[in-house]
């Protein structure tokens, strides 16, 4: 009976905490009615991972907002328990925002950054300033260069869906040796490529190995074997047979030389993988189709290491 007769007034306890919270609620709603909310990532004190922190502001027009929150991610509040993603030594020149990129010139100390802060630092100031209307990419600059990965490559624009939200970025990409075919100059024979690619773990190694070749060579005395306007539409991996489709700019190559070469340059490149022993191309979706008017692509391609120079 006891307990009966305490469930009233802990009911109207609850009531009153339940209408308290939502008082306070609709006075935070109409305390901020017509600003803008945004998160601005800092980073937290072990520099390990972005740390959101939601922001309020009146302002509206676009350039104002980019300097507006920029000033945020450089000056962290006192109240908040965090770190900026910018060192206090980088200076930012100054920004062009054309079209829906956002460009962003740093002094060269950016550049010198520890890659596991920077690519933190990239990370922040994307999914910062791309909250913005308007700005959907990003691309940063240090002194005067675009901005370049461990390995020597552009990192090019980015958008906020190409960060994870902490350190597993940096292990989130893995670096891997490839072993790529491209043409002589002759057009003759196919030339042997080692490279190596820093890459995200969640591309295949079939897909990178198509974006290298793509990419075109390094190697002094090769010349590419896939038009670089080539798109590839799809890949994928069944009983280890590779199934590549590309849209109609892969038939329009003017590789001099046997006929043969450019299809036995990705087949070679494939076939090196455990994943694969056999590749089926496809050009818009139907493998009936002639390369150079004289090999059918309706086949399945094996290795062959007799276009190769030097190879067995």
């Amino acid at each position: 009976m006891k307990r009966k007769r305490k469930c009233p007034a802990f009911c109207l306890a609850a009531l009153a905490a339940l209408l308290l919270f939502g008082c306070r609620q609709k006075e935070y709603l109409d305390e901020n009615a017509g600003k803008g909310q945004y998160s601005i990532y800092y980073l937290n004190t072990g520099m390990t991972k972005t740390l959101p922190t939601e922001y309020i502001t009146e302002t509206k027009e676009p350039l104002e907002l980019i300097q507006e929150l920029y000033g945020q991610l450089v000056n962290v509040p006192t109240d908040v328990d965090a770190k900026s993603p910018l060192p206090a030594k980088t200076e930012l020149w100054r920004f062009q925002w054309d079209s829906n990129v956002l460009f962003l010139y740093f002094d060269a100390s950016y550049g010198l950054m520890d890659p596991s802060q920077e690519i933190l630092c990239r990370a922040a100031l994307t999914k910062t300033l791309t909250q913005i209307e308007g700005v959907e990419f990003l691309s940063i600059y240090s002194g005067e260069q675009p901005l370049m990965d461990a390995l020597g490559n552009p990192v090019g624009i980015m958008s906020a869906g190409d960060f994870m939200d902490n350190i597993s970025d940096v292990n989130a990409f893995e670096k891997s040796e490839l072993t790529l075919y491209f043409a002589d100059e002759s057009g003759e024979y196919l030339i042997e490529e080692k490279r190596e690619v820093m890459h995200n773990i969640n591309t295949s190694m079939e897909r990178l190995i198509i974006e290298q070749l793509l990419e075109g060579p390094q190697k002094a005395g090769c010349v590419p074997t896939i038009p670089p306007e080539t798109k590839l539409l799809n890949i994928s991996v069944t009983d280890n047979v590779c199934y590549l489709n590309f849209d109609s700019a892969f038939l329009t190559n003017s590789l001099g030389g046997k006929e043969e070469l450019p299809l036995y340059s990705i087949v070679d490149s494939l076939t090196q993988l455990t994943t694969v022993n056999r590749v089926q191309f496809s050009v818009n979706g139907s493998p009936a189709v002639m390369f150079r008017d004289t090999v059918s692509l309706d086949t399945l391609f094996e290795q062959n290491m007799d276009y190769v120079l030097g190879g067995e």
